[in-house]
């Protein structure tokens, strides 16, 4: 399983903003640490404001911080953010059609029960468990 651009970029803008407490960042900072496109980031910095994750700020002095403590950001939940779907696979061909083998194949529910204990996984750590070490990590992104 590969996760999304966008899942990934949530996880390092919350890692920033965690790590760069009480200060603000923009999303140009992160984009300038990470040499990812601005563009991306921010959808990202606007979804996780929208969902309770980032307090963000226009304008003139603006930027954003962590709206909740780190303890209360699942992992789980901030890649559920970026993925469609918990799904692996879908039993269906190019034109949306069931699969031939639907009624005897058991593939499909081996691949949801490895997403389940994946994001099960997730689920078991926050935030505060990827930021054990701020100082260490304000240190490598130089911020």
């Amino acid at each position: 399983m590969r996760l999304s651009v966008y899942s990934d970029y949530s996880v390092r803008v919350l890692i920033c903003a965690a790590t760069s407490q009480p200060e603000r960042l923009t999303v140009d900072q992160v984009a300038k640490i990470f040499c990812i496109s601005r563009h991306h980031l921010v959808k990202v910095v606007h979804d996780l404001g929208r969902n309770g994750y980032l307090d963000t700020q226009r304008g003139m002095g603006g930027g954003f911080t962590l709206a909740r403590s780190p303890e209360h950001i699942r992992l789980g939940d901030v890649v559920r953010l970026g993925e469609e779907t918990e799904t692996v696979i879908e039993c269906q061909d190019r034109r949306h059609r069931p699969c031939r083998l639907l009624p005897c194949c058991r593939l499909k529910g081996v691949f949801d029960e490895a997403a389940t204990a994946f994001f099960a996984v997730l689920d078991r750590y926050t935030l505060a468990d990827l930021v054990q070490q701020p100082s260490r990590i304000r240190g490598v992104l130089e911020f």
